[in-house]
């Protein structure tokens, strides 16, 4: 049984918008539903006002696509619902319809840990025009998100220095979902371990965790409440220092640990959550260290995030670990990715390829045209160098010449190697030809793609941008369906 049944239920074909059922079924009416379509799922802007996204999500797309299917109840729920006139919304017919579909679409994705731009598809959808317009809305729900927040750690990690960065999301995650599918996220872009222990049962994830004050102020003295959690497990000792006085409670945590270390045990750190984090734990740093503690870590925790993060070793924290929460599982400040999925292209009754856009008074909401590739260029080195967006069937010019959204001025790549299509293909005419990778293996995938990549246009406020394109024949395919559309 896949994940999501595992998760919710056997059917979760209704997890769309009503739109796309009334487009569907009006498609079907007119005797277009089975007209092949491409569809594309980009996203317009890098978020968090960065240079690139990790790309997250796909496994999810894949379990949700092999059950896809519309289950009896669901048909029943349908037969329910009304127009405006109090008819049937939907007509009998339709729905016999609905219960012997079968998915049939070919999907091409790029794969979980890879970093993106924005413009590029991170999944493609070829197949019956119903079908492709019905999965606008699940696959935009499952792979924003996930993107999302992928792209939130690993800025986040980036920021840590090499530090691990434990996610303690959970309790601040919007609803069930919205906690696994961040902790999830947030391993793939670079998470050392969550506190979500369901996120590590399910995807395999590391676990760690501490204790709460709650466990502090159960007992009289703090002293007392760190020998009685000592007791119980000697081996597993981060005492949380800040309850009442952070440096008292640093020295209640140094007695306790010199018992421990006589039994034969050793304090693993010490939780600082609030107040001067630089000067406290500086202090703390000193005291741990003159009793003898030096491989005692200092984690520190508290409404962190990467900008947070930068600061606070820029003036001099001694922090060994960082837990982050709620400005990562939530996307703090950019709590949507804005991802967009788009009809790309059409066949004619002749087989004919017909080329899709969408106009818009605002640049980065034109839509592209064609049934769209991305090819990565890399020098001998392994270094990336450059992303051209191309028409799969007409193929890329070698060697390409690429047309950047910023300047619209044709460019060639600088020199390079080697070259790759970030699209692979996951599912043919609606039967899994893919297997997703683990979390551990999507988040080894996100260190070395982050490796590959010039550092300048992965810093917190990167100046730099990556050199992304259209191809200069499909720029111009583009330009000239936005004259013709202009002119209708």
């Amino acid at each position: 049984m896949n994940l999501l049944a595992r998760l919710y239920r056997h059917s979760l074909a209704l997890l769309t918008d009503l739109y796309q059922l009334t487009m569907a079924y009006a498609y079907w009416k007119n005797g277009l539903a089975d007209r092949e379509a491409a569809f594309h799922l980009t996203f317009r802007r890098n978020p968090f006002g960065g240079r690139y996204a990790v790309a997250c999500g796909l496994s999810y797309v894949v379990d949700f696509l092999r059950a896809f299917k519309f289950a009896e109840d669901d048909l029943r729920y349908l037969a329910t619902l009304t127009t405006g006139d109090g008819q049937p919304l939907f007509e009998a017919d339709f729905l016999r319809y609905l219960r012997g579909l079968e998915f049939q679409c070919d999907v091409d994705g790029i794969i979980e840990g890879t970093v993106v731009f924005a413009g590029e598809p991170l999944v493609r959808v070829c197949g019956p025009l119903l079908q492709g317009q019905i999965l606008e809305t699940p696959l935009l729900n499952l792979v924003n998100f996930q993107t999302l927040i992928a792209t939130k750690a690993a800025r986040v990690c980036r920021a840590a220095a090499g530090r691990p960065v434990l996610e303690f999301g959970l309790r601040r995650a919007q609803g069930i979902d919205g906690g696994l599918a961040a902790s999830r996220a947030a391993y793939i872009g670079g998470c050392a371990a969550t506190s979500n222990v369901l996120a590590g049962k399910l995807f395999g994830i590391p676990v760690k965790g501490t204790h709460a004050h709650s466990w502090v102020m159960a007992f009289d003295d703090e002293r007392r409440a760190f020998q009685t959690y000592a007791s119980a497990l000697p081996g597993n000792c981060i005492f949380l220092v800040d309850t009442y006085d952070s440096l008292t409670g640093v020295r209640n945590a140094v007695a306790v640990a010199e018992q421990l270390r006589r039994d034969g045990h050793q304090l693993l750190g010490i939780r600082l959550d609030s107040g001067d984090f630089v000067a406290l734990s500086r202090q703390s740093r000193r005291l741990l260290d003159q009793a003898g503690f030096q491989a005692a870590a200092i984690v520190v925790s508290g409404d962190l995030d990467e900008h947070r993060i930068d600061q606070l070793l820029r003036d001099g924290v001694c922090a060994d670990v960082w837990g982050v929460g709620t400005r990562l599982v939530t996307g703090h400040d950019q709590p949507a990715l804005g991802g967009v999925y788009k009809l790309a292209a059409l066949r004619d009754p002749a087989a004919t390829w017909n080329y899709k856009l969408k106009l818009s008074e605002e640049d980065t909401k034109q839509s592209e045209p064609g049934i769209l590739q991305v090819r990565r260029l890399r020098t001998a080195a392994g270094q990336f160098v450059a992303d051209v967006i191309y028409d799969e069937p007409t193929g890329l010019s070698e060697p390409p010449v690429l047309v950047p959204p910023d300047t619209r001025e044709p460019r060639s790549p600088p020199e390079y190697a080697d070259q790759a299509d970030l699209l692979v293909p996951v599912f043919r005419r609606g039967s899994a030809v893919y297997e997703p990778p683990t979390a551990a293996e999507a988040r080894d995938r996100t260190a070395a793609q982050l490796a590959s990549f010039d550092p300048a246009i992965l810093e917190l406020q990167a100046s730099e941008n990556y050199l992304v394109g259209l191809e200069r024949e499909l720029h111009a395919l583009k330009t000239g369906l936005v004259a013709a559309a202009r002119h209708r």
